[in-house]
């Protein structure tokens, strides 16, 4: 068993389109802030086509209302990634700089959190899986 637990935690009345996208989002920033042996081996399948490595942690997907991942943004001893509605307005990244600068208390879409498992556990048990 890993030590270590990945989770993605999506506000729970987004729609598919909004959810797939604030999902990918979430694990392009946080893949790039965990550490590199986390990644695995590129690998070829029977054909010789080569297939890059993947995380080799499970990520569940769960959902959550609003005011619970603004809870989990929160939490300490762990790596959180928010992801809120000023940032998926925005068009750019100058544009989501500004506009975060003046946003006061800004509504999460979606966290990921990565740290040691009994912590992620704790925080995320409750929690339904994405349907």
């Amino acid at each position: 068993m890993l030590p270590t637990k990945l989770v993605l935690v999506l506000r729970d009345d987004l729609p598919p389109h909004l959810a797939a996208n604030a999902a990918a989002v979430l694990g392009l920033t946080l893949g790039a802030r965990l550490p590199g042996d986390l990644l695995g081996d590129d690998l070829e399948d029977a054909d010789g086509t080569t297939h890059l490595g993947l995380n080799t942690h499970p990520v569940p997907v769960l959902t959550a209302p609003a005011d619970r991942l603004k809870a989990l943004h929160g939490a300490e001893d762990v790596l959180t990634v928010g992801f809120t509605e000023v940032a998926r307005r925005s068009r750019t990244y100058a544009e989501y700089t500004e506009a975060l600068a003046g946003a006061n208390d800004p509504e999460f879409v979606a966290v990921a959190l990565h740290g040691p498992r009994a912590e992620v556990s704790r925080l995320t048990r409750r929690l339904p899986l994405m349907a």
